[in-house]
Order: C-alpha cells, then sequence, then structure tokens
C-alpha cells in the first residue's frame, strides 16, 4: 500500500470514528432527556394528586371545625340555620382507585441503540460509496456492439430503445437480439466505478460482462453466462440476476445506480447512488476475461420507458492526471493569477464534481 492510500485510510478510519463518537454522544443526550422528561411528567402528576388530596384536607379540617362550634352552640334556631348549609356533602375525589404509575424505561435503550444502529450504517454506506467513487472510470458506449433497434447519441453517454432497426453490418460483436450495448472500455484488473442515470424508466439491466458472451440469440443473464447485472421490471420490480434470480426489496427506486468492481476482489457491487444505499453485491466471483459494462434501455413501449439511460459523469477519473483541470479551474476563476497561484508544486481538487466555474480557492490544496 502506497503512503498516500494509507494516509486516505486513515482519514477515512479517523472519519468514521469521529462520526460514531459523535453519534453516541448524540444518542446519549437524547436518551438521558427522554427519561428526564418521563421522570418530569410522573413528578408533575404526582404534585398535582397531593395538591388536590391536601385542598380536600384543608376543607374537611375546615367544616370539621365549623361543626365543633355549631355542637357548642346553645342557641338552637342558629343551630338548625347553619345545619342545612353544613350538611351538603363535600365534593370529593375517590381515592381508593388513584395511582401513581412510575414511568416505565423498558425499551428506551434499545430504540436508543436501534436508532443509533442505523445512523451508524446511513454513515458508513456514505462513506463506502465515497470510497469506490475514487476508482470511476470514463465509459461511453460502443456503437459495434449496440442493437439494432437502440439510439445512441453521439458523445456515447446516453442509449434509449428505438422502434425502427437500423441497416448496420452485423459483425460478430454486436447484440443481434437483445436489446442492450457493451461500454468501449475494457478491464481485466484492479477496479473500477461508474454510475448511470434511470431515472423515469420502468425497465432497464446495467452490470458488467465478459467478453466471451453470446451476443447472437436469446440470453440469459446469469454469471454462469458471464453476466452480472440488476435489473428493473414493471416499475417496481428489482432483482439480482444470478440462478435462481434475487427479489430485491427496495425502499424507494433509485434514480441514478453505481456499479463498482473489483477484478481481484471477485467483486462487482451496484449501490443507490443517491441513498448511498447498497443495493446487492455479487461476491466470490472468479474472473479470467475482460470486462465490459453492460447497459439495457429495456424495450421502448410508448411514452412508458422511454428515457434513456445516461452515462453520468464522474471527477475526477481514475488514473487521470488532476493538473491540467487544476489549471483550467484556476484560469477560469482567477484568470489573471493563475501563474502565481499554480506554480510546478502539484495541486489536487478535492472535490468529486466540477463546480461549474464557481470554484472556492480553498478547494485547491497541496498534495
Amino acid at each position: 500500500m502506497s503512503k498516500d492510500a494509507a494516509d486516505r485510510q486513515k482519514a477515512e478510519g479517523v472519519q468514521v470514528l469521529t462520526a460514531l463518537m459523535e453519534s453516541v454522544e448524540r444518542r446519549l443526550k437524547e436518551l438521558m432527556k427522554e427519561i428526564e422528561d418521563k421522570q418530569e411528567t410522573t413528578e408533575k402528576q404526582a404534585e398535582g394528586l397531593i395538591k388536590d388530596l391536601e385542598q380536600e384536607v384543608s376543607e374537611l379540617m375546615e367544616r370539621s371545625s365549623e361543626v365543633e362550634q355549631l355542637s357548642r352552640s346553645e342557641d338552637h334556631l342558629h343551630l338548625l340555620q347553619s345545619f342545612s348549609s353544613l350538611k351538603a356533602a363535600l365534593c370529593t375525589k375517590d381515592w381508593t382507585e388513584v395511582r401513581v404509575h412510575p414511568p416505565s424505561y423498558e425499551g428506551t435503550v434499545g430504540r436508543a441503540v436501534e436508532t443509533l444502529r442505523k445512523d451508524m450504517k446511513k454513515k458508513l454506506e456514505k462513506t463506502e460509496l465515497k470510497r469506490v467513487q475514487q476508482d470511476a472510470v470514463d465509459v461511453t458506449l460502443d456503437p459495434d456492439t449496440a442493437n439494432p433497434y437502440l439510439i445512441l447519441s453521439d458523445d456515447g453517454k446516453q442509449v434509449n430503445h428505438g422502434d425502427v432497426r437500423k441497416k448496420l453490418p452485423d459483425n460478430p460483436e454486436r447484440f443481434s437480439y437483445c436489446v442492450c450495448v457493451l461500454g468501449e472500455q475494457s478491464f481485466s484488473s484492479g477496479r473500477f466505478y461508474f454510475e448511470v442515470q434511470v431515472k423515469g424508466k420502468t425497465d432497464w439491466d446495467l452490470g458488467v460482462s465478459t467478453e466471451s458472451i453470446n451476443r447472437k440469440g436469446k440470453i440469459r443473464l446469469i454469471p454462469q453466462n458471464g453476466f452480472w447485472t440488476v435489473w428493473l421490471r414493471n416499475g417496481s420490480e428489482y432483482s439480482a440476476c444470478a440462478a435462481p434470480p434475487v427479489r430485491l426489496c427496495l425502499r424507494s427506486g433509485p434514480q441514478k445506480v453505481g456499479v463498482f468492481v473489483d477484478y481481484e476482489e471477485g467483486l462487482v457491487s451496484f449501490y443507490d447512488v443517491d441513498a448511498a444505499a447498497l443495493i446487492y453485491s455479487f461476491t466470490g466471483c472468479s474472473f479470467t476475461e475482460k470486462l465490459f459494462p453492460y447497459f439495457s434501455p429495456g424495450l421502448y413501449q410508448g411514452v412508458k420507458n422511454s428515457a434513456p439511460l445516461i452515462i453520468c459523469p464522474m471527477w475526477p477519473i481514475h488514473g487521470a492526471s488532476t493538473r491540467p483541470v487544476v489549471d483550467t479551474l484556476l484560469a477560469l476563476c482567477w484568470p489573471r493569477t493563475v501563474s502565481a497561484l499554480a506554480p510546478d508544486v502539484g495541486l489536487m481538487c478535492t472535490l468529486i464534481k466540477p463546480c461549474n466555474n464557481n470554484m472556492c480557492r480553498n478547494i485547491i490544496v497541496q498534495k
């Protein structure tokens, strides 16, 4: 492991553990407040009952004193006149069923721990997504592999299904039956990551495939046939294409899907980018040949499923030199002083995506 990689790992570890400690402290404060609030509510209830009881005792003592004074009176007429008011019963509460129930703390700690666990799971997933995004690569669609019904954008970043079959040469690389297309780039080692916008679609397939897959007939998307993919069907049915298929229960449909591959580890993972959540992972894979990004926009059905699959721009691209990008950004932001601000000391932008000419100087740091 290089020093830069080790430093990144250290920084990620510190970030995660710091977030963990902050979450624990925050949840501990919330737990203490919940317990204190319950205790305060119980104490106020008890104080209210005590006040009512003291009021009744005071009224009874006052009535007792009045009766005692009348009993000593020799004025019988006054006694008869006063008795009518004294014989009325006081409005008292039936205290036989009154109880002050102490607050129940059962499950309070468990709920706090479960909330903390969910918070940490979300933080770890965000950290994991940021980590794999560091291996982003530039992917473009290969027109020589595209099914004749597919429509590719000029920049090779978008694909959707059309209703007209184009007259294209039936070269060995082209899919003749299934409406799919591969990426131009191939990978036979290391790690790589790319993102695809699937917003507005009701059907799609995404993943990676080997070079030797069948391209001239019906395809079954399973690892045994050289495909590691997930798909969407009918707008809400998500599955990992294994044998047998694995039904995926997602809280909400992803608008953008990230695909990550670690060739040596035999790992293919899919992420809901906006939610920073893992969708599914194929593990223990044994790769022996080139892997290509795999895309299928699904069938066009009128207005339904008409949106294209869009390969999202990733910045910076893994393995690309950041110096030309930084020079360009500096020139855009501070054109008069770019030479003074960017001497040959090696600068690196800490952003993942470009700032569209609104970049703060604070994000430029020395390596």
